[in-house]
């Protein structure tokens, strides 16, 4: 009995891919996740205020630590964002009904969105006590 060759599927396309070509593909699927993002209303409010505070953090940082603390914390909230709403796709996508467990996903993935920004908002009144009442 032979068993008749399967057509590589797009992940295993990739998986083939080296060097720069590899690399440009994968960043071709990392600039689809950002688009997919920006359909997300809390990824797109977040997105609008790390292109304010990003530059901001060069100018309120006093030092390549503080202004990589500042800005760091603005991309860690976009990334965690991002992950959340991958977990809430993934969730969608295995059905509509209510279960434990998709509840719980869903929750632990908000309380990292949370936690992230509450992280990103003590380094930046942190930084803006040090600047202005220090």
């Amino acid at each position: 009995m032979t068993s008749q060759p399967q057509a590589a599927s797009p992940a295993d396309q990739q998986k083939r891919r080296s060097g720069l070509d590899r690399v440009m593909h994968a960043a071709g699927f990392s600039l689809a996740g950002l688009r997919a993002g920006w359909s997300e209303t809390a990824f797109r409010q977040e997105a609008i205020a790390a292109i304010v505070m990003v530059p901001l953090a060069f100018w309120l940082g006093r030092g390549w630590v503080e202004v990589a603390l500042l800005a760091g914390s603005v991309l860690i909230v976009l990334s965690i964002e991002l992950l959340n709403t991958g977990i809430e796709a993934a969730i969608d996508r295995i059905g509509p009904e209510w279960h434990e467990l998709s509840k719980r996903a869903k929750d632990m993935g908000s309380a990292a969105v949370l936690l992230s920004l509450l992280a990103c908002g003590g380094i930046w009144i942190g930084a803006l006590y040090q600047r202005f009442a220090a």
